[in-house]
């Protein structure tokens, strides 16, 4: 399966839709923005370039796509304006980035309103009443392609984020196949109590190569001294499978295993069917930024994200859904999906009565040594 045309978040403003269903993942990045903001502002008081350019990576679309970008810029006008004074030249640019697939055009179509809410914010910060602009400048455009590859020219950014977007590897790790091309994790579609060695070390390998590769693409397109955070799903321990993302996975697994007994998913289309997913543990992360060598690694946090006996299952579902629905849809068919999902949160109900699903999740900030 080729990920870069397939994979895609679900796209527009419908029910099943990545803008609809993305709360949870906002809910997380809020409790580590302050990461990302504080470290794009010591980058800022450190270099103060008069041209300031941001990229986020895997950016997707919806209203978290904006809604960051929104906060960066703020946080680096309250610097900016508490250090320097009013008159200090500074103009934002932002490269939004995803797949070529990714539904762009809704980002852009929220467009004018971010403007108009910056202006608004703007005005209210402009007590002094300065002859300058209400606000600074702030460029938005869009570059698409896989962050596995390059993407901007040498040394043309000052800041990288990325929320939830390298926990997926470049594609399916090809270790797990079989000298036959067949998948020796059949049965499950990522890494279970009872997958074999071979598929947990495929996956930590894939992960260990992409990861490598991206940190040293990023050195090359960050400026000397450029910051990188990055928030990625992870795992609390050395342990493969945990109670949270590896207990997501499961229980999709499992839904298909029901769709087959009632006749709607032949066993071969899941005996086939893998993620491009991997939910690293810190140490992974730690020894791939020391082993590349082109980034220090500043600030390494780990937080629990549990749900709550006020969590459901079919929220959880849909968000599954929004995200893996283009993968799904192109191997299995469009005609599983609501059978599928709507047994995915029976399910997770059902889980959710046994305890918390706790995900790990795990927020980074780097410094570019080249």
């Amino acid at each position: 399966m080729d990920v870069e045309k397939s994979f895609r978040m679900r796209e527009g403003h419908g029910g099943s839709s990545y803008s609809k269903n993305s709360s949870l993942q906002k809910k997380v990045s809020d409790k580590v923005k302050h990461i990302a903001i504080e470290a794009i502002q010591r980058l800022y008081l450190e270099t103060k370039p008069k041209s300031l350019a941001i990229a986020d990576l895997g950016c997707s679309s919806g209203p978290n796509t904006l809604s960051i970008i929104g906060e960066l810029y703020q946080a680096v006008v309250d610097v900016a304006r508490g250090t320097v004074g009013t008159t200090q030249a500074l103009e934002f640019v932002v490269y939004l980035n995803d797949l070529p697939s990714n539904d762009f055009n809704s980002i852009f179509e929220a467009l004018p309103q971010f403007y108009s809410d910056l202006d608004h914010q703007g005005r209210k910060d402009n007590v002094a009443g300065d002859e300058r602009e209400d606000r600074f400048p702030i460029y938005v455009a869009a570059f698409p392609g896989s962050f596995y590859g390059r993407i901007f020219p040498n040394k043309s950014l000052h800041f990288v984020y990325s929320s939830f977007g390298v926990h997926w590897l470049s594609k399916v790790p090809p270790g797990i196949y079989d000298e036959n091309g067949e998948s020796m994790n059949k049965g499950s579609i990522y890494i279970s109590a009872g997958s074999p060695q071979q598929v947990r070390h495929a996956y930590s390998e894939q992960f260990r190569g992409d990861f490598s590769s991206f940190l040293r693409l990023r050195s090359q397109e960050l400026t000397t001294g450029g910051r990188m955070a990055l928030i990625l799903l992870g795992r609390e321990s050395s342990d493969d499978f945990d109670r949270g993302n590896s207990k997501l996975w499961e229980l999709l697994t499992q839904s298909f295993t029901i769709l087959i007994k009632e006749g709607k998913v032949e066993k071969e289309k899941l005996d086939s069917y893998d993620v491009h997913f991997y939910a690293p543990y810190r140490d992974e992360v730690e020894e791939v930024v020391s082993k590349e060598g082109s980034f220090k690694l500043d600030q390494l946090t780990m937080i629990q994200s549990g749900t709550t006996k006020h969590s459901s299952g079919m929220v959880i579902a849909m968000t599954i859904r929004a995200i893996q629905e283009s993968m799904i849809e192109d191997h299995f068919g469009e005609g599983i999906l609501d059978p599928l999902f709507s047994t995915y949160a029976k399910l997770i109900d059902n889980e959710l009565l046994k305890g918390e699903i706790v995900a790990t999740t795990l927020a980074l900030v780097l410094i570019n040594l080249c």
